[in-house]
């Protein structure tokens, strides 16, 4: 099967939503599928205001949908709602076209982070894209009671997997800060709730992976954390396997992909309470969820990290993309 994926957000933007949409065409391709793409790359773009590495595209409707129709795919599936994807999502209105789409971020959290603007305004927005589609894929079932209460319909579970091989434990560390490490992985943008972790007392050393607008504050803030800016690849695995605990800070977040890549690079867990796959942690004995994130954290050293890895071990690539095309075909009737 051929699907069509069309996305705002893509390379160079070092999100979730990115790295699960390549994983996502790695893995189909050795499950003898195919992920085809419609990114910023093939059009002009500018930067979002406030938030230079996003890339707003501008896109004729009509190259659109010579684009799409190029593509000769069997399903469509709008990854984003950004420019491309209420232009993708009009050509398959127009067009009686069926198409998915996926609930990957909790924008009237976000926005309302950073304007004045009503959450139920965002959640209404929302609504009328997502709801135009034969079904949305969400992360968790949390999220999905969350929505359905919230008015969206066709709701469809897909979960995410990680990479078992790259991120896993190492003997060599990737620093030598004071013990113990008490890593956040995370965009340095305000939503992502990072003072909560970088003013916690805690022994150690705290430090901080990730790049963005917010930092030069967070810099000029909190002198004693440890920045490295972004990091990839083998280096970042590499990073994750000499923490002993992660901190997750974020109180708005679809799934977090970025903890299983803590758990599988056997990293124990520290956040706020939550629901999804944070409960799961939770329930898992592989991570401690408190009001108190400082409390969470020191609990969380005692943890068994083989524990943490054989948890991820639990959301395989192989699972997370039969998911995805199981969703994509039953949307087309």
């Amino acid at each position: 099967m051929r699907i069509l994926v069309v996305t705002d957000a893509w390379r160079p933007q070092v999100n979730g939503v990115v790295r699960s949409l390549e994983q996502l065409e790695a893995e189909a391709r050795r499950l003898g599928d195919e992920i085809v793409f419609l990114t910023p790359e093939r059009f002009r773009t500018l930067p979002m205001p406030g938030y230079r590495e996003i890339r707003l595209s501008f896109a004729r409707p009509r190259a659109l949908a010579r684009m799409i129709e190029a593509a000769k795919a069997d399903a469509i599936h709008i990854a984003t709602e950004g420019p491309l994807g209420l232009l993708a999502r009009r050509y398959c209105r127009t067009r009686k076209i069926p198409f998915t789409t996926c609930y990957h971020t909790r924008y009237p959290q976000y926005v309302a982070a950073r304007l004045p603007v009503p959450e139920r305004l965002t959640y209404a927005l929302l609504r009328l894209f997502h709801n135009g589609g034969d079904g949305v894929m969400v992360a968790t079932e949390a999220l999905a009671s969350e929505l359905r209460e919230a008015g969206f319909r066709n709701l469809m579970l897909w979960s995410r997997g990680v990479d078992m091989e790259l991120y896993r434990p190492r003997e060599e560390k990737a620093f030598d800060f004071p013990g113990p490490i008490f890593l956040c992985v995370a965009r340095l943008a305000v939503e992502k709730n990072l003072d909560a972790f970088l003013k916690l007392d805690l022994p150690g050393t705290k430090v901080m992976v990730g790049d963005g607008p917010d930092r030069a504050r967070l810099e000029a803030t909190y002198p004693e954390a440890r920045f490295l800016g972004a990091r990839f690849g083998e280096e970042l695995a590499a990073i994750y396997a000499s923490a002993d605990v992660f901190v997750f800070p974020s109180r708005t977040e679809t799934f977090g992909l970025v903890l299983l890549e803590a758990l599988a690079s056997g990293v124990p867990i520290a956040s706020f309470p939550g629901e999804g796959l944070l409960a799961d942690i939770a329930t898992g004995d592989v991570g401690r969820l408190d009001e108190d994130l400082a409390l969470a954290a020191r609990a969380a050293l005692d943890l068994s990290r083989e524990r943490c890895r054989n948890f991820a071990a639990g959301y395989s690539f192989e699972r997370s993309t039969t998911q995805f095309f199981e969703n994509v075909r039953s949307s087309l009737g």
